[in-house]
């Protein structure tokens, strides 16, 4: 006769299993970690970069740039006066929404001693074309691709547009905002005295 012996040994607990519902709300909780810190990071990321005060990048008042038109520009002619400088495309719709906002702001601020102009990143002819069916009575230069290094001098590290930079009459950088610009936001430019 075979007797047979079971031993038990003892078996640690790790306290009870995770049932089903409990390992996908640890799931759940990770993966909110994880996109919450992507987000973070790309927030980061598409911020402008720089302080306010920091002064114009070093040779921007002496660059020369072309008008739609083919004519030369000076960026020297905007210096000693607050300048709204928007960079912007025709292919990106907030640039395009936002360019009858930053027109009736020149049109309304010109007097007060505001300037706007506008750096088109973007193709000489679609510009020409875009501009010929919304006109706008403040200055547009063509910087071509090289405008996306422009803005970088600028704190635009991404290069996103629309891309709107604030210098004040001191020629330091008064403010910077990356995104559509908003009648807050010129509002408060107007009212912070950056004029």
């Amino acid at each position: 006769m075979t007797t047979e012996h079971t031993i038990n040994a003892p078996q640690a607990s790790a306290g009870p299993a995770p049932t089903s519902a409990g390992r996908r709300g640890l799931l759940l909780a990770a993966a909110g970690l994880a996109g919450a810190a992507g987000a973070g990071l790309a927030w980061w990321r598409y911020q402008p970069h720089g302080s306010a005060g920091d002064p114009a990048p070093e040779g921007f008042w002496g660059l020369s740039l072309k008008t739609p038109e083919g004519a030369a520009l000076d960026v020297a002619q905007f210096q000693g006066k607050p300048l709204l400088l928007n960079f912007w495309a025709t292919w990106c719709p907030p640039c395009v929404e936002e360019l009858p906002l930053l027109d009736a702001f020149y049109r309304e601020n010109s007097a007060k001693g505001w300037q706007v102009l506008g750096v088109a990143i973007d193709r000489v002819e679609a510009v020409q074309v875009f501009l010929r069916k919304t006109s706008v009575t403040f200055p547009v230069a063509m910087a071509g691709l090289g405008g996306t290094e422009l803005g970088r001098t600028f704190g635009n590290q991404a290069g996103g547009l629309p891309f709107t930079v604030v210098l004040g009459a001191d020629g330091t950088v008064a403010h910077r905002k990356m995104g559509q610009i908003t009648h807050q936001d010129l509002a408060t430019w107007a009212a912070a005295g950056s004029a």
